[in-house]
């Protein structure tokens, strides 16, 4: 009797929709609030929002990331503020992706992606640098550092009290 009761069940089941994914092939699509890898921004034109006021590094809970800041010149300029992040460190092995550090910022410099694809296979590979985090030039920018026209850094940038 208890086997019939098992048969019947697992026929009930196999004409159902299969809810397993093939993952590599496919994907399901994450949620809008999904907090993923890390990116560091830009404005328009080329400069880093990261002005490297430590707040992110502050309000991690898990101490996982590590600011180093330097001063801007009009000679080098990295960000519009007075100080830029000479070193940006995030150890992903201690992140908890809790979105703290986007929340602090207020420039708006970090924010969680969508990408979730985080494998290691050595532990160096884990600590991300600032050079891998900050997105590419966009159209039309300059990378940085900049030189820019004494003491006319703050109109460099259009948007700079709404930033993206």
């Amino acid at each position: 009797m208890n086997v019939i009761k098992g048969f019947a069940t697992t026929f009930k089941h196999v004409l159902e929709e299969s809810v397993t994914l093939q993952y590599p092939e496919q994907v399901r699509p994450f949620q809008q609030r999904y907090k993923g890898r890390h990116h560091l921004r830009r404005y328009d034109n080329g400069l880093e929002k990261c002005i490297g006021c430590s707040l992110c590094a502050a309000s991690c809970p898990a101490d996982a990331i590590w600011v180093e800041a330097a001063e801007n010149s009009d000679e080098e300029r990295y960000s519009p503020g007075e100080r830029y992040a000479k070193t940006y460190e995030i150890n992903m092995l201690r992140c908890i992706f809790c979105g703290y550090c986007e929340d602090a910022c207020p420039t708006q410099a970090i924010e969680l992606g969508h990408e979730h694809q985080l494998s290691f296979t050595d532990r160096r590979d884990v600590i991300f640098t600032k050079e891998m985090l900050i997105d590419p030039v966009p159209a039309g920018g300059q990378d940085t550092p900049q030189q820019v026209a004494p003491g006319a850094f703050n109109r460099s940038i259009p948007d700079m009290e709404n930033p993206k």
